[in-house]
């Protein structure tokens, strides 16, 4: 079982592997970002998660010290013209993606987001938060149904417009007080299949 401390680094590392494109952080950055002064007591930390199962070792060093499931990063793909093919030795933690400290995933059922990419059948997963910004994705409670739209205030924060992301599909206005935020959109997840 991890500390409150160890929990709060692991999930510092974890939000930084998913805003760095799997790159770790540093000793130094984990503690600033987590209040602890001494690197030294970070490092502590650190070996502590590890040895409990929550962080693996990966290369040489702190700075690549990264969570399981841990897939090579070859280099980018052309979806339009070809590029060169340049393959690169990083790799990428794809837990840190998708398997995210206090969240929650859902199933997509409708078309109303396809427009920015979330496909009916796609999983999502959540961060639970009561409070949104404008132009983020939220999961919005609206008289005991839940949605899956943009998310902003209008009216000066009178009304709330939840906004679709298909042509076909009108936003929706309600009273702010009618809207309560159940999470924010972090992940979007789908599977390929050819048949």
């Amino acid at each position: 079982m991890l500390t409150e401390l160890e929990r709060r680094i692991l999930n510092f590392i974890g939000e930084y592997l998913r805003e760095n494109e799997g790159r770790a952080p540093t000793l130094s950055e984990i503690g600033e970002g987590c209040g602890v002064n001494s690197v030294g007591t970070v490092h502590r930390y650190v070996s502590s998660i590890e040895d409990k199962g929550f962080l693996n070792k990966a290369g040489k060093g702190w700075r690549t010290r990264l969570a399981p499931n841990e897939l090579p990063f070859r280099g980018k793909i052309a979806a339009g013209r070809p590029i060169e093919a340049i393959e690169d030795a990083e790799s990428i933690d794809v837990g840190a993606l998708v398997l995210q400290p206090d969240c929650f995933t859902l199933r997509v059922e409708g078309d109303s987001m396809i427009e920015c990419g979330i496909l009916d059948g796609d999983l999502v997963i959540v961060k639970p938060s009561q409070t949104a910004k404008n132009g983020q994705i939220v999961v919005a409670l609206v008289n005991n149904e839940a949605t899956l739209k943009e998310f902003k205030r209008i009216d000066g924060g009178r009304r709330i417009e939840l906004i679709s992301h298909n042509k076909e599909h009108r936003s929706q206005i309600y009273a702010s007080d009618a809207v309560e935020i159940q999470g924010i959109l972090q992940t979007v997840v789908r599977t390929y299949s050819s048949s």
